[in-house]
């Protein structure tokens, strides 16, 4: 592989939820495309995104700091879900997997930092 990040479980583990929040965001009405949907997609694709930049960083703590904008858009995503079980655009069963595999990443983020250390 030739980039560092291509290698790390928390990247995959984004990649994947990065896919599942594109496909639910599909299903958002009409009216949400430019406000809800572009929101939760910029945000997913945020996570993904960091945690390559910060991979490839100089020093640990470069990448600390990227993995805390990661860990901040993941959460971002979250709260998105929660507006949209809210706006009934969700059903539990969807909502209750992609929290789950997003306090997951969170978790994983988390522990990533802390080996940094």
């Amino acid at each position: 592989m030739a980039f560092r990040f291509e290698e790390l479980n928390i990247w995959k583990k984004a990649m994947d939820l990065n896919e599942a929040v594109f496909l639910f965001s599909k299903t958002l009405p009409k009216d949400e495309l430019f406000v809800l949907s572009s929101q939760m997609k910029r945000a997913s694709d945020s996570v993904v995104l960091n945690i390559a930049e910060g991979s490839t960083g100089q020093t640990k703590a470069s990448f600390k700091l990227f993995l805390n904008y990661a860990l901040r858009s993941a959460i971002e995503v979250v709260s998105c879900l929660f507006i949209a079980k809210r706006r009934s655009y969700i059903n539990e069963i969807q909502f209750k997997t992609l929290y789950d595999e997003h306090e997951v990443l969170v978790k994983m983020i988390t522990n990533m930092k802390k080996s940094l250390d």
